[in-house]
């Protein structure tokens, strides 16, 4: 707890624009979701006792999850896949994007009580990030119609924007924010891609993103969106019984 404390202390303008972008995607998240309960007639308060207490027993599944976390045969070991976007998808699709963006925030923080960071917040940034971009998509698109055909398309467009944005957000930011952080050249991080996949090539960051990491987000994204669509309806009656946002949502 202490060795978190002097992390926050050590990287407090790092925190402190982490927790601007959490706040602005829970704005944006917000915006979304009454927007959506407008559409469909529904109202009430957006957060009500039972949502927060299911927000907090769904995050506390997903890092859970988050710590059951394991490589990939053509990825550097620096790259691990876990499956902790599954409950919160499935607790989006229940009661909203802004929950969603919640439970990953909530799962980060968790997970940092827990386990601490071994990356300065880097990672921990990039995982919650990383996350919205599949969860906030995907469940706005399921608040506005609620139906089995638009819940594949919301995992579809889901799956779709976490690959990209994922892919291109370690091409970006998060390979170049791992070199300095270890000190390590951005030459030697790809450098290990192209030790575990042939298909990384002449140092190319391109064709490392392309290799190693599209890949893992796909299966990620893709994996995720066929556990919530085969379980999310059996489910949906226990989740949201009592729950007076989702009287008469499908």
């Amino acid at each position: 707890m202490n060795e978190l404390f002097q992390n926050v202390a050590e990287n407090a303008l790092y925190v402190l624009s982490f927790l601007l972008i959490i706040a602005a995607l829970f704005v944006f998240a917000l915006f979304l979701e009454k927007a959506a309960r407008k559409k469909n007639n529904i109202e009430g308060p957006v957060f009500t006792t039972r949502k927060i207490a299911m927000i907090g027993m769904f995050s506390a599944i997903a890092m859970v999850l988050h710590l059951f976390n394991f490589p990939l045969p053509f990825a550097p070991g620096f790259y691990k896949l876990d499956f902790s976007e599954l409950p919160i998808l499935v607790g989006a699709f229940a009661f909203g994007p802004a929950a969603g963006v919640m439970m990953e925030f909530v799962k980060i923080v968790l997970k940092l009580f827990v386990k601490g960071t071994s990356t300065a917040f880097v990672g921990d940034l990039a995982n919650f990030v990383i996350g919205c971009s599949m969860i906030l998509p995907a469940s706005a698109i399921y608040a506005f119609h609620k139906s089995k055909k638009m819940a594949v398309t919301a995992c579809v467009v889901g799956t779709l924007i976490l690959t990209v944005f994922g892919t291109a957000f370690n091409a970006v930011y998060l390979l170049p924010a791992f070199s300095k952080l270890y000190s390590l050249p951005l030459e030697s991080l790809l450098e290990m891609g192209s030790k575990v996949n042939p298909l990384v090539k002449d140092g190319s960051i391109i064709s490392f993103v392309a290799a190693c990491v599209a890949p893992l987000n796909l299966i990620k994204g893709a994996t995720v969106s066929i556990v919530t669509l085969l379980v999310y309806k059996p489910l949906s009656p226990l989740i949201k019984a009592g729950h007076d946002l989702d009287k008469g949502g499908k």
